[in-house]
Formats: structure tokens, sequence, C-alpha cells
């Protein structure tokens, strides 16, 4: 389970390029809070807060928990827009969340008992097809990571989201196809001494 992060926030009176402009220069990052069918909610969190969450690197699959006005928001990050030249957070967009409403996220894919694998084991690589997985699920039971066992995998061998065991209450978003999440393929020098017999 992902940790839950805390921001304080202020509700802005002006919204618009200039007002956002001021508050840039006093070290404030405008921002919005909208879903659950309320009225968006527009706030403003400070700069260096907002870059310490975005450094843990899982921001935009943790909770964060707005507090505005003495109320506190839970809240999924869903876009962080940054200044072209700067790379300073510019502008931040956070869904609203209650406790029983499924979200979309992406998850980081972790692999495990790289060896135990024999592919791996003869000096094959492991080919990442997907670094994430978007899931669905309620925002209690978001994962930090999925942990995928490669142990058993030989060269030419993939894996596909039907092997992977999901958390309970955790989805895949992509439930039309058993897409793949990587391959173990041969090394480069194998491939030389085999003769590579594939066509183009």
């Amino acid at each position: 389970m992902s940790e839950t992060l805390t921001l304080a926030a202020e509700t802005r009176d002006r919204v618009g390029k200039g007002a956002s402009r001021v508050l840039r220069r006093e070290g404030r990052i405008p921002a919005v809070i909208y879903g659950e069918k309320q009225d968006p909610i527009a706030i403003h969190v400070e700069e260096k807060a907002l870059v310490k969450a975005l450094g843990t690197g899982h921001f935009f699959n943790s909770i964060v928990e707005l507090t505005v006005g003495g109320e506190t928001v839970r809240t999924l990050p869903k876009d962080v827009a940054f200044h072209a030249v700067t790379d300073r957070p510019e502008h931040a967009d956070f869904l609203r969340l209650s406790a029983d409403h499924a979200v979309h996220v992406n998850v980081p894919v972790v692999f495990a008992n790289e060896e135990k694998s024999p592919g791996l084991k003869k000096g094959g690589v492991l080919n990442i097809v997907r670094h994430e997985l978007e899931l669905v699920c309620t925002p209690d039971a978001i994962p930090d990571e999925i942990a995928i066992d490669v142990s058993g995998y030989d060269v030419g061998e993939s894996i596909h989201i039907s092997a992977v065991t999901l958390p309970a209450g955790v989805k895949s978003a992509i439930t039309d196809r058993d897409f793949t999440i990587a391959t173990v393929v041969a090394p480069s020098s194998l491939k030389s001494e085999e003769g590579d017999t594939t066509k183009a």
C-alpha cells in the first residue's frame, strides 16, 4: 500500500495567468481539486512541499491529503504541469476521492528471483516491455509496486499479465488482451554464435 502524503493548501480568490504568476513568485503553486460531483476548488500549495512530494518517486500513485481551511480532503494527483525550461512545477490537478471510489493508477513493476530464471542464468536478458501496470482499485488498496517472479522463465519465454498475481481488490485496467510485461531474450553474443536465421 502506498503511503499517504500530506500537503497544506490555501484557497485562491483570484484565478488566471496574472494571479498564478504572482503566486509562483511567492513560492506557491496554483492547483485545483475536482471530482466526486462537487464544485472544483482553486487552491495553492507550497512549491518546496510539492517538489518534495514529487521526489518520493510514487507521487502519482499515492493518496495526497490536502488540508484546506481546517478540512482534510483525500485526493489522488492526476497531473502536474512543469515549466518547459526550468522544470519547476507550474500547476497541479488533484482528484477528490471517496473511500469506495475506484481509481486508475499506474504502478511500477519490479522483478524478483532473477537468479532462479534458467534463461537469465544462461546470460539471457530481461527485456522489460512495461515498467508500469495500469491498475484499477480503491484508494486504500493502491499498491506501492507489483513484484513479478521470473523464476522458471527460459530464453524466448514471455511474462504476461495472466501470470501475475495482483493484490486483493486490484484489477488490471486492460482486460481485452493478455499483454506482455517482459520477455527473456537471448544475449547478442548467443545469437551471433548460433547464426540469426530470422528474415527481416
